[in-house]
C-alpha cells in the first residue's frame, strides 16, 4: 500500500486524480495541469512535496562525512542558513542520487529524492566510518513557488521570506523556509510538521495559491531544464554526461567518485545533455532516439512545453553534435534543433537558437 503525506486528505477533498509515485499516493493534478501549470508561471502555485526524504546530520563529524561524501564542497556554506545543490557519486563516477545540503546551526540538514530513499540511507550507513549522526525526521513539504509566491507566503505566514538570497534559508520555531524550488520561478520550500502543514496549505488556498501536481511539477522543471533522477542522471551516467559538471569541485578532498570523473574528463566526454526543441508538430517522449550528425543519442525526459506550445525534450547526445537533428516518432524523423537549457525562465523563452 502506497504511504501518504500529511496533506494527503487535503489532496482527496480537493478532488485530485491520486497516483502512486515512488512509494506514495500523490495528487498527479486537480483537473487542470495546463491550469495548474500557467499559475506557477503567472502568479502562485503550490506542490505537495512531503515524499521527499529528510535527513538531519546534527554532529560535528557531518562536515567531513560530507565532504567525502557529496561532490560540491559544503565548505562553501558559509555559516548557517545557507543551501548547497550536488550529487552523491559511487566509485565509477555515477550518479547515486541529487539533494541539496541545508547548513544549520547544530549540523546539517540533507533533502534527497522519494525514490531514492532506501538507497541513500543505505549509502550513509555504509560509508559512515565515523558514526555521524543520521537522523530521518518525519516532516511535511511545501513548495509555494511564482512570482506571487513570496508575498502570498509572506501574508500567510508572517515569515520574512523576500530579504532572502537564493539557496538561502530561514528558521523559526519548526519550520525551516529555503528560498530554493524546482520550477525555474522565484519561490520558497517550506519544512515543517505535518500538523503544521496542513494549517499552512489552508491559508495558502485561501490566499489564491492554486493547488498543483506531479504533472505539472515535470512540465514546469522540464522548462527550466533542470534534471530529473532516474532519467536524466543514474547510477551509470556521470556529472559530467548530465549537465552537471558545475556540481563537481575539485578542492583539496577526496571525495568518492573523483577518481572516476577526473579519469572520464581527461580522457574526453563523449556525450552530454543538452536541449531539443521540434520544429513541427508532435510530443517529444523519454526513449526516443536521437540522430544527429555526429551520432545516435537519445531523450532522457520530453513533454509538450504549455509555455512555448512546442515540444521539448532533454536528451543525452554525442558531445560535438549541434545544430540540427532529427528524432524518431513512430516510425517516422522529425526536424529538431539542438538548444542549450533552459527553455524557460520566469514565464519567457530563454533557450538559444540553436546550440
Amino acid at each position: 500500500m502506497s504511504r501518504q503525506t500529511a496533506l494527503h486528505a487535503l489532496h482527496v477533498e480537493a478532488g485530485a486524480r491520486m497516483v502512486d509515485f515512488a512509494g506514495w499516493d500523490m495528487p498527479l493534478n486537480y483537473g487542470s495541469q495546463i491550469e495548474e501549470h500557467q499559475a506557477v508561471r503567472t502568479s502562485a502555485g503550490m506542490f505537495d512535496v512531503s515524499h521527499m526524504t529528510v535527513i538531519d546530520l546534527p554532529d560535528g563529524s557531518a562536515r567531513d562525512f560530507l565532504r567525502r561524501l557529496v561532490a560540491n564542497d559544503v565548505d562553501k556554506l558559509a555559516g548557517p542558513g545557507r543551501a548547497l545543490y550536488g550529487v552523491l557519486l559511487n566509485e565509477q563516477g555515477g550518479v547515486v542520487d541529487d539533494l541539496i545540503v541545508y547548513r544549520r546551526t547544530d549540523g546539517y540538514r540533507v533533502v534527497v529524492n522519494a525514490g531514492t530513499r532506501d538507497k541513500v540511507l543505505a549509502w550513509f550507513a555504509d560509508h559512515n566510518d565515523e558514526k555521524t549522526t543520521i537522523e530521518e525526521r518525519d516532516l511535511a513539504m511545501i513548495a509555494v513557488q511564482g512570482p506571487e509566491a513570496i508575498e502570498r507566503f509572506e501574508s500567510v505566514s508572517g515569515l520574512p521570506v523576500a530579504g532572502l538570497d537564493s539557496f538561502s534559508a530561514l528558521e523559526s520555531a519548526d519550520i525551516m523556509v529555503a528560498r530554493t524550488g524546482y520550477t525555474g520561478e522565484d519561490g520558497v520550500e517550506a519544512i515543517l510538521p505535518g500538523e503544521a502543514a496542513v494549517a499552512l496549505w489552508r491559508k495558502l488556498g485561501t490566499a489564491g495559491v492554486m493547488p498543483a501536481g506531479l504533472a505539472a511539477r515535470d512540465t514546469l522543471r522540464l522548462e527550466a531544464g533542470l534534471n530529473l533522477y532516474g532519467q536524466d542522471m543514474d547510477d551509470e551516467t556521470s556529472p559530467l554526461v548530465s549537465n552537471l559538471a558545475w556540481t563537481l569541485d575539485f578542492s583539496d578532498r577526496d571525495f568518492i567518485g573523483r577518481a572516476a570523473v577526473e579519469a572520464e574528463k581527461a580522457a574526453g566526454v563523449s556525450a552530454r545533455l543538452t536541449g531539443l526543441v521540434l520544429k513541427g508538430k508532435g510530443v517529444l517522449r523519454h526513449g526516443q532516439t536521437v540522430i544527429t550528425q555526429t551520432g545516435v543519442g537519445v531523450i532522457t525526459s520530453g513533454v509538450f512545453s504549455p509555455t512555448l506550445g512546442i515540444g521539448i525534450a532533454l536528451a543525452r547526445i554525442p558531445a560535438g553534435a549541434k545544430g540540427s537533428a532529427e528524432v524518431e516518432i513512430r516510425g517516422r524523423r522529425l526536424p529538431v534543433d539542438i538548444v542549450r537549457p533552459p527553455f524557460v525562465r520566469n514565464g519567457r523563452r530563454v533557450y538559444k537558437d540553436p546550440a
